[in-house]
Parts: structure tokens; sequence; C-alpha cells
């Protein structure tokens, strides 16, 4: 099982079923629409980091960015239909 975080997206309720059922699991999801979210640390768990671009602040998109760079953890931009997540998903996991 790979654990994810997801940056941004309003409701995730579907995309996280979809996502267990290819097994990967959201342990982590910060909504990008609160501008006032601080991400100070990424948990340990965290093996991917998804961005979904279409809901989320452009702050919050740099933030999460640059947490992943500082722990070597692969991310993702995607749009939030299920195509372009599965797609970007299934890339992060042929390529670990």
């Amino acid at each position: 099982m790979k654990y994810l975080l997801i940056a941004g997206g309003d409701k995730i309720e579907q995309i996280s079923v979809r996502l267990e059922q290819q097994g990967v699991k959201v342990i982590s999801h910060l909504d990008g629409r609160k501008p006032k979210l601080i991400l100070k640390e990424i948990p340990r768990k965290v093996d991917f980091v998804l961005v979904i671009t279409d809901y989320i602040n452009h702050n919050l998109s740099n933030v999460v960015k640059k947490k992943a760079q500082e722990k070597s953890i692969p991310i993702c931009f995607s749009k939030r239909s299920w195509n372009s997540i599965a797609c970007e998903i299934n890339k992060m996991i042929a390529s670990a």
C-alpha cells in the first residue's frame, strides 16, 4: 500500500475510494481554499504528493511543492478529473 497526501480539491471522498482500489491510501488532505492554512511538515508515512490544480491557491501549491522537494518525495500535479489523477498516480507508482 502506498500513502498519499492530497493538496487541493474540495471534496475528495470519491477520489479516495478510487485510489484505495488502486492500492493507494490518502492519509492527509489539505483543502486548497483555506489561504491561512500552513503546512509545517509532510507526514512521515507519505510516499507521494498529489496537488489538484483546479482547487488550490497558489501559495499553498508552492509551499507543498517546496516541502515535498525538501524530503525528496515525488509530487505530481493533476486536474480533479479521475482520468488525470489515475494517469499521474500510475506514473508515480511505476517510477517508484
